[in-house]
């Protein structure tokens, strides 16, 4: 592909990304991923549902993602269709604590299965005009977990880096089949997830991305869980009596990975067709799960770090805070994340909570600090008021979390739990007469 219409693709393609969001939550997004090293940027887990149902929706996504500039690292699994094979060879599905017995009839089929998925998904890539290399073996070294009990089955040991960064190196997607070997030479099976979890301990990426037909992770009402910050949600996560065993395991496998990444890591579970959406837009598509910060509450400005406050409230706006904004203000409480990338700053009006200053660091923006903090917030303070300017990108997200709002020329007025009418009005005024903090 000459430069002329690798130029075109990758405008065509950020008019795509328009129809999603703005151009500067692309761009933003873009910078961010280009500046990683290639084999931090992500690892991709695949379930063998998404090979079997989603294969155009999933290769045309990694297709996408590597026209762009980015070569995600793809690990696949192929249960159902392993299933499939050996039911039909006669040979009755055996799990020891969900992992199957492995004989060595049954490993000649899981290898064959393996085998013939792997390379389905690279040739439909290739069909696309993606480059990928399939990745048969040579990646994890295992050892045997209880040859007695589960026969042919290991545990990664060791990563070997050599073959996925010769195909990166390439600018090829590499795509790993989960089969092992062992030191003596020995092929074993290892669990997918496994395998693609210990890759990531050694890779240390930036997105960790299990695609999935569900799309996310669901709530009780059966909807998709958009972000969920571990630092301050897990906890009443877990002690939900609506989540089940898998979505248990799945939450805690997860928290186990991110304890032991980098705080940049996220791990991402969307739907093979809204992979671009997850990535590049704040909103997302599924859900977007982080070890997150702790948030803090203040009741006064002496506990904090003032300087990189404002530094977070001016960058957050984008314009200046008055001189003498925080010995004027009366503080009432301030919820600030440990790193100060999100802070909300309420004082106290007529009787209720005010929020003066919300602000989220641009590089935390889309994953889900922001919402975390003001969870924190709102169940910290069961009424409160504020405004915010009639154009103001963030108010679709306020529209969400009010009880009611009022337009004003500049202003928008919006509040929850408070219900007298009178004590609206007085919310109103107070917004209408306040004087602005922050220099125009």
């Amino acid at each position: 592909m000459n430069a002329e219409t690798h130029l075109q693709m990758r405008q065509t393609i950020l008019r795509l990304l328009s129809s999603m969001a703005s151009a500067r939550e692309i761009d933003q997004y873009l910078k961010r991923f280009s500046q990683l090293d290639a084999k931090r940027f992500a690892v991709v887990k695949v379930g063998g549902a998404v090979l079997r149902d989603d294969l155009d929706a999933l290769t045309s996504s990694l297709a996408f993602l590597q026209q762009v500039g980015l070569t995600p690292i793809v690990v696949h699994g192929a249960g159902p269709q392993l299933d499939e094979e050996l039911a039909a060879a006669g040979i009755a599905k055996q799990t020891v604590n969900g992992l199957r017995v492995t004989s060595a009839e049954t490993l000649a089929i899981v290898r064959r299965v393996f085998q013939t998925q792997n390379l389905n998904l690279v040739e439909a890539l290739q069909e696309v005009d993606a480059r990928a290399t399939s990745v048969l073996s040579g990646v994890f070294e295992a050892e045997f977990i209880d040859q007695d009990a589960l026969g042919l089955v290991g545990r990664v040991a060791r990563v070997n880096l050599a073959p996925i960064e010769a195909s990166l190196r390439a600018g090829s997607i590499p795509v790993i089949a989960s089969l092992g070997e062992t030191a003596g030479g020995q092929i074993v099976n290892i669990n997918a997830d496994f395998a693609a979890n210990e890759l990531v301990r050694v890779l240390k990426p930036y997105k960790i991305i299990f695609l999935t037909g569900t799309g996310g992770l669901l709530d009780e009402n059966g909807r998709i869980i958009d972000s969920i910050n571990l630092s301050t949600e897990y906890a009443h996560l877990i002690a939900q009596p609506w989540i089940n065993g898998g979505m248990r395991v799945k939450i805690e496998q997860i928290k186990e990975l991110l304890d032991h990444l980098p705080l940049s890591s996220s791990v991402s579970i969307t739907r093979p067709d809204e992979l671009a959406k997850e990535l590049f837009t704040h909103k997302g598509s599924g859900t977007l799960v982080r070890r997150g910060e702790r948030v803090d509450v203040h009741a006064s400005w002496d506990a904090l770090d003032l300087e990189r406050l404002r530094a977070l409230i001016e960058a957050g706006f984008g314009r200046k805070l008055v001189p003498a904004y925080f010995e004027q203000t009366r503080l009432f409480k301030a919820y600030v994340s440990e790193n100060y990338r999100a802070a909300l700053i309420l004082t106290q009006e007529d009787g209720f909570a005010y929020l003066d200053k919300f602000a989220v660091a641009e590089d935390a923006q889309g994953e889900g600090l922001g919402r975390a903090a003001w969870q924190v917030m709102r169940a910290d303070n069961p009424q409160l008021f504020w405004r915010s300017r009639r154009r103001n990108v963030i108010n679709a997200f306020y529209d969400a979390e009010c009880d009611g709002s009022i337009k004003e020329p500049t202003w928008k007025v919006y509040w929850y739990g408070i219900d007298d009418f009178k004590d609206i009005e007085r919310c109103v005024v107070h917004c209408r007469t306040r004087l602005p903090t922050l220099t125009d």
